[in-house]
């Protein structure tokens, strides 16, 4: 029995839908803190487990006969390794054989930009290791998805403005990196195991506008303002503090070349080429 936790989620809901063409329904299992929410897994003949990383207790009923567990990480930021740390336990107390953990790819993430975002994941995959389970670390790059975040809804009418400076990132999409887990939990070998999910490719901020200035038939200029500048201009537009942070913290960690690490694994796992960043942005804005 395979268990996708965090699964009405979209990274969760697409490994599940891989699963699906991998192995029989009857194999998989989904954690869920709201079951009408998972009514659809249900339908399709899942079994629906209903639980919480924060409450211990709701985990080890939702863990039980299960072999495999894919650990999505948590995005909710209160004591978010506190939460993983449950789910770990759990794990190991009900004779679980191997957890997959979708941490992050990056030089350092014990020292990253990103501050608590990436250090959660690193305290995360350092427990994990020391468990004592079989582990899988399943490395995410940034999400080809977030662009459209980053360079916000008008994008074509004003152009990017982020201050990443000419940082890169192997972007790829959360498609293909769900793909991908889906592969690790229906296969073997893969104990103990890390991966890069990473494109093949490194993406600036600048190719992100060369690109759009393709697809749209605009000219789309890029500024990487200063941090301070890029603030108030938010500020000032009405964009709630928490996201402003959020852009710049990873803004800079862009700009310091932290996802630039040189590996790339997603290919291997997919069996295919990764969906270019390109191919990604022209079905989001070539219509």
């Amino acid at each position: 029995m395979i268990l996708v936790t965090a699964s009405t989620g979209q990274l969760g809901t697409a490994v599940v839908n891989y699963l699906l063409e991998k192995v029989p329904a009857t194999q998989i299992a989904v954690l869920a803190r709201d079951a009408q929410k998972a009514q659809a897994f249900a339908d399709k003949g899942i079994s629906v487990r209903i639980g919480d990383y924060k409450n211990y207790d709701s985990l080890v009923a939702a863990f039980q006969g299960v072999e495999k567990v894919l650990l999505i990480s948590s995005n909710d930021f209160d004591d978010r390794f506190g939460q993983h740390k449950n789910a770990i336990d759990v794990a190991k107390e009900a004779g679980v054989k191997q957890v997959a953990y979708t941490s992050i790819e990056a030089k350092d993430a014990h020292n990253s930009a990103t501050e608590i975002i990436a250090k959660d994941h690193a305290l995360t995959a350092d427990y994990l290791k020391a468990s004592g389970l079989s582990y899988v670390l399943l490395n995410d790059s940034l999400y080809a998805d977030v662009v459209p975040m980053f360079v916000g809804e008008k994008v074509l009418e004003t152009g990017i403005f982020f201050p990443a400076g000419n940082g890169k990132v192997p972007f790829a999409t959360r498609e293909d990196m769900a793909l991908a887990a889906a592969t690790v939990l229906a296969t073997e070998g893969h104990d103990n195991k890390e991966y890069a999910i990473a494109n093949n490719e490194e993406y600036s901020l600048a190719d992100v506008a060369a690109y759009l200035t393709e697809i749209s038939g605009k000219e789309i200029a890029y500024v990487s303002p200063d941090e301070e500048t890029y603030k108030a201009v938010l500020t000032e537009a009405g964009v709630p503090e928490i996201y402003i942070w959020m852009f710049c913290v990873f803004a800079k960690s862009i700009k310091e070349h932290e996802y630039e690490t040189g590996k790339a694994d997603l290919e291997a796992l997919i069996g295919r080429k990764p969906t270019t960043l390109k191919d990604y942005l022209t079905g989001v804005y070539g219509k």
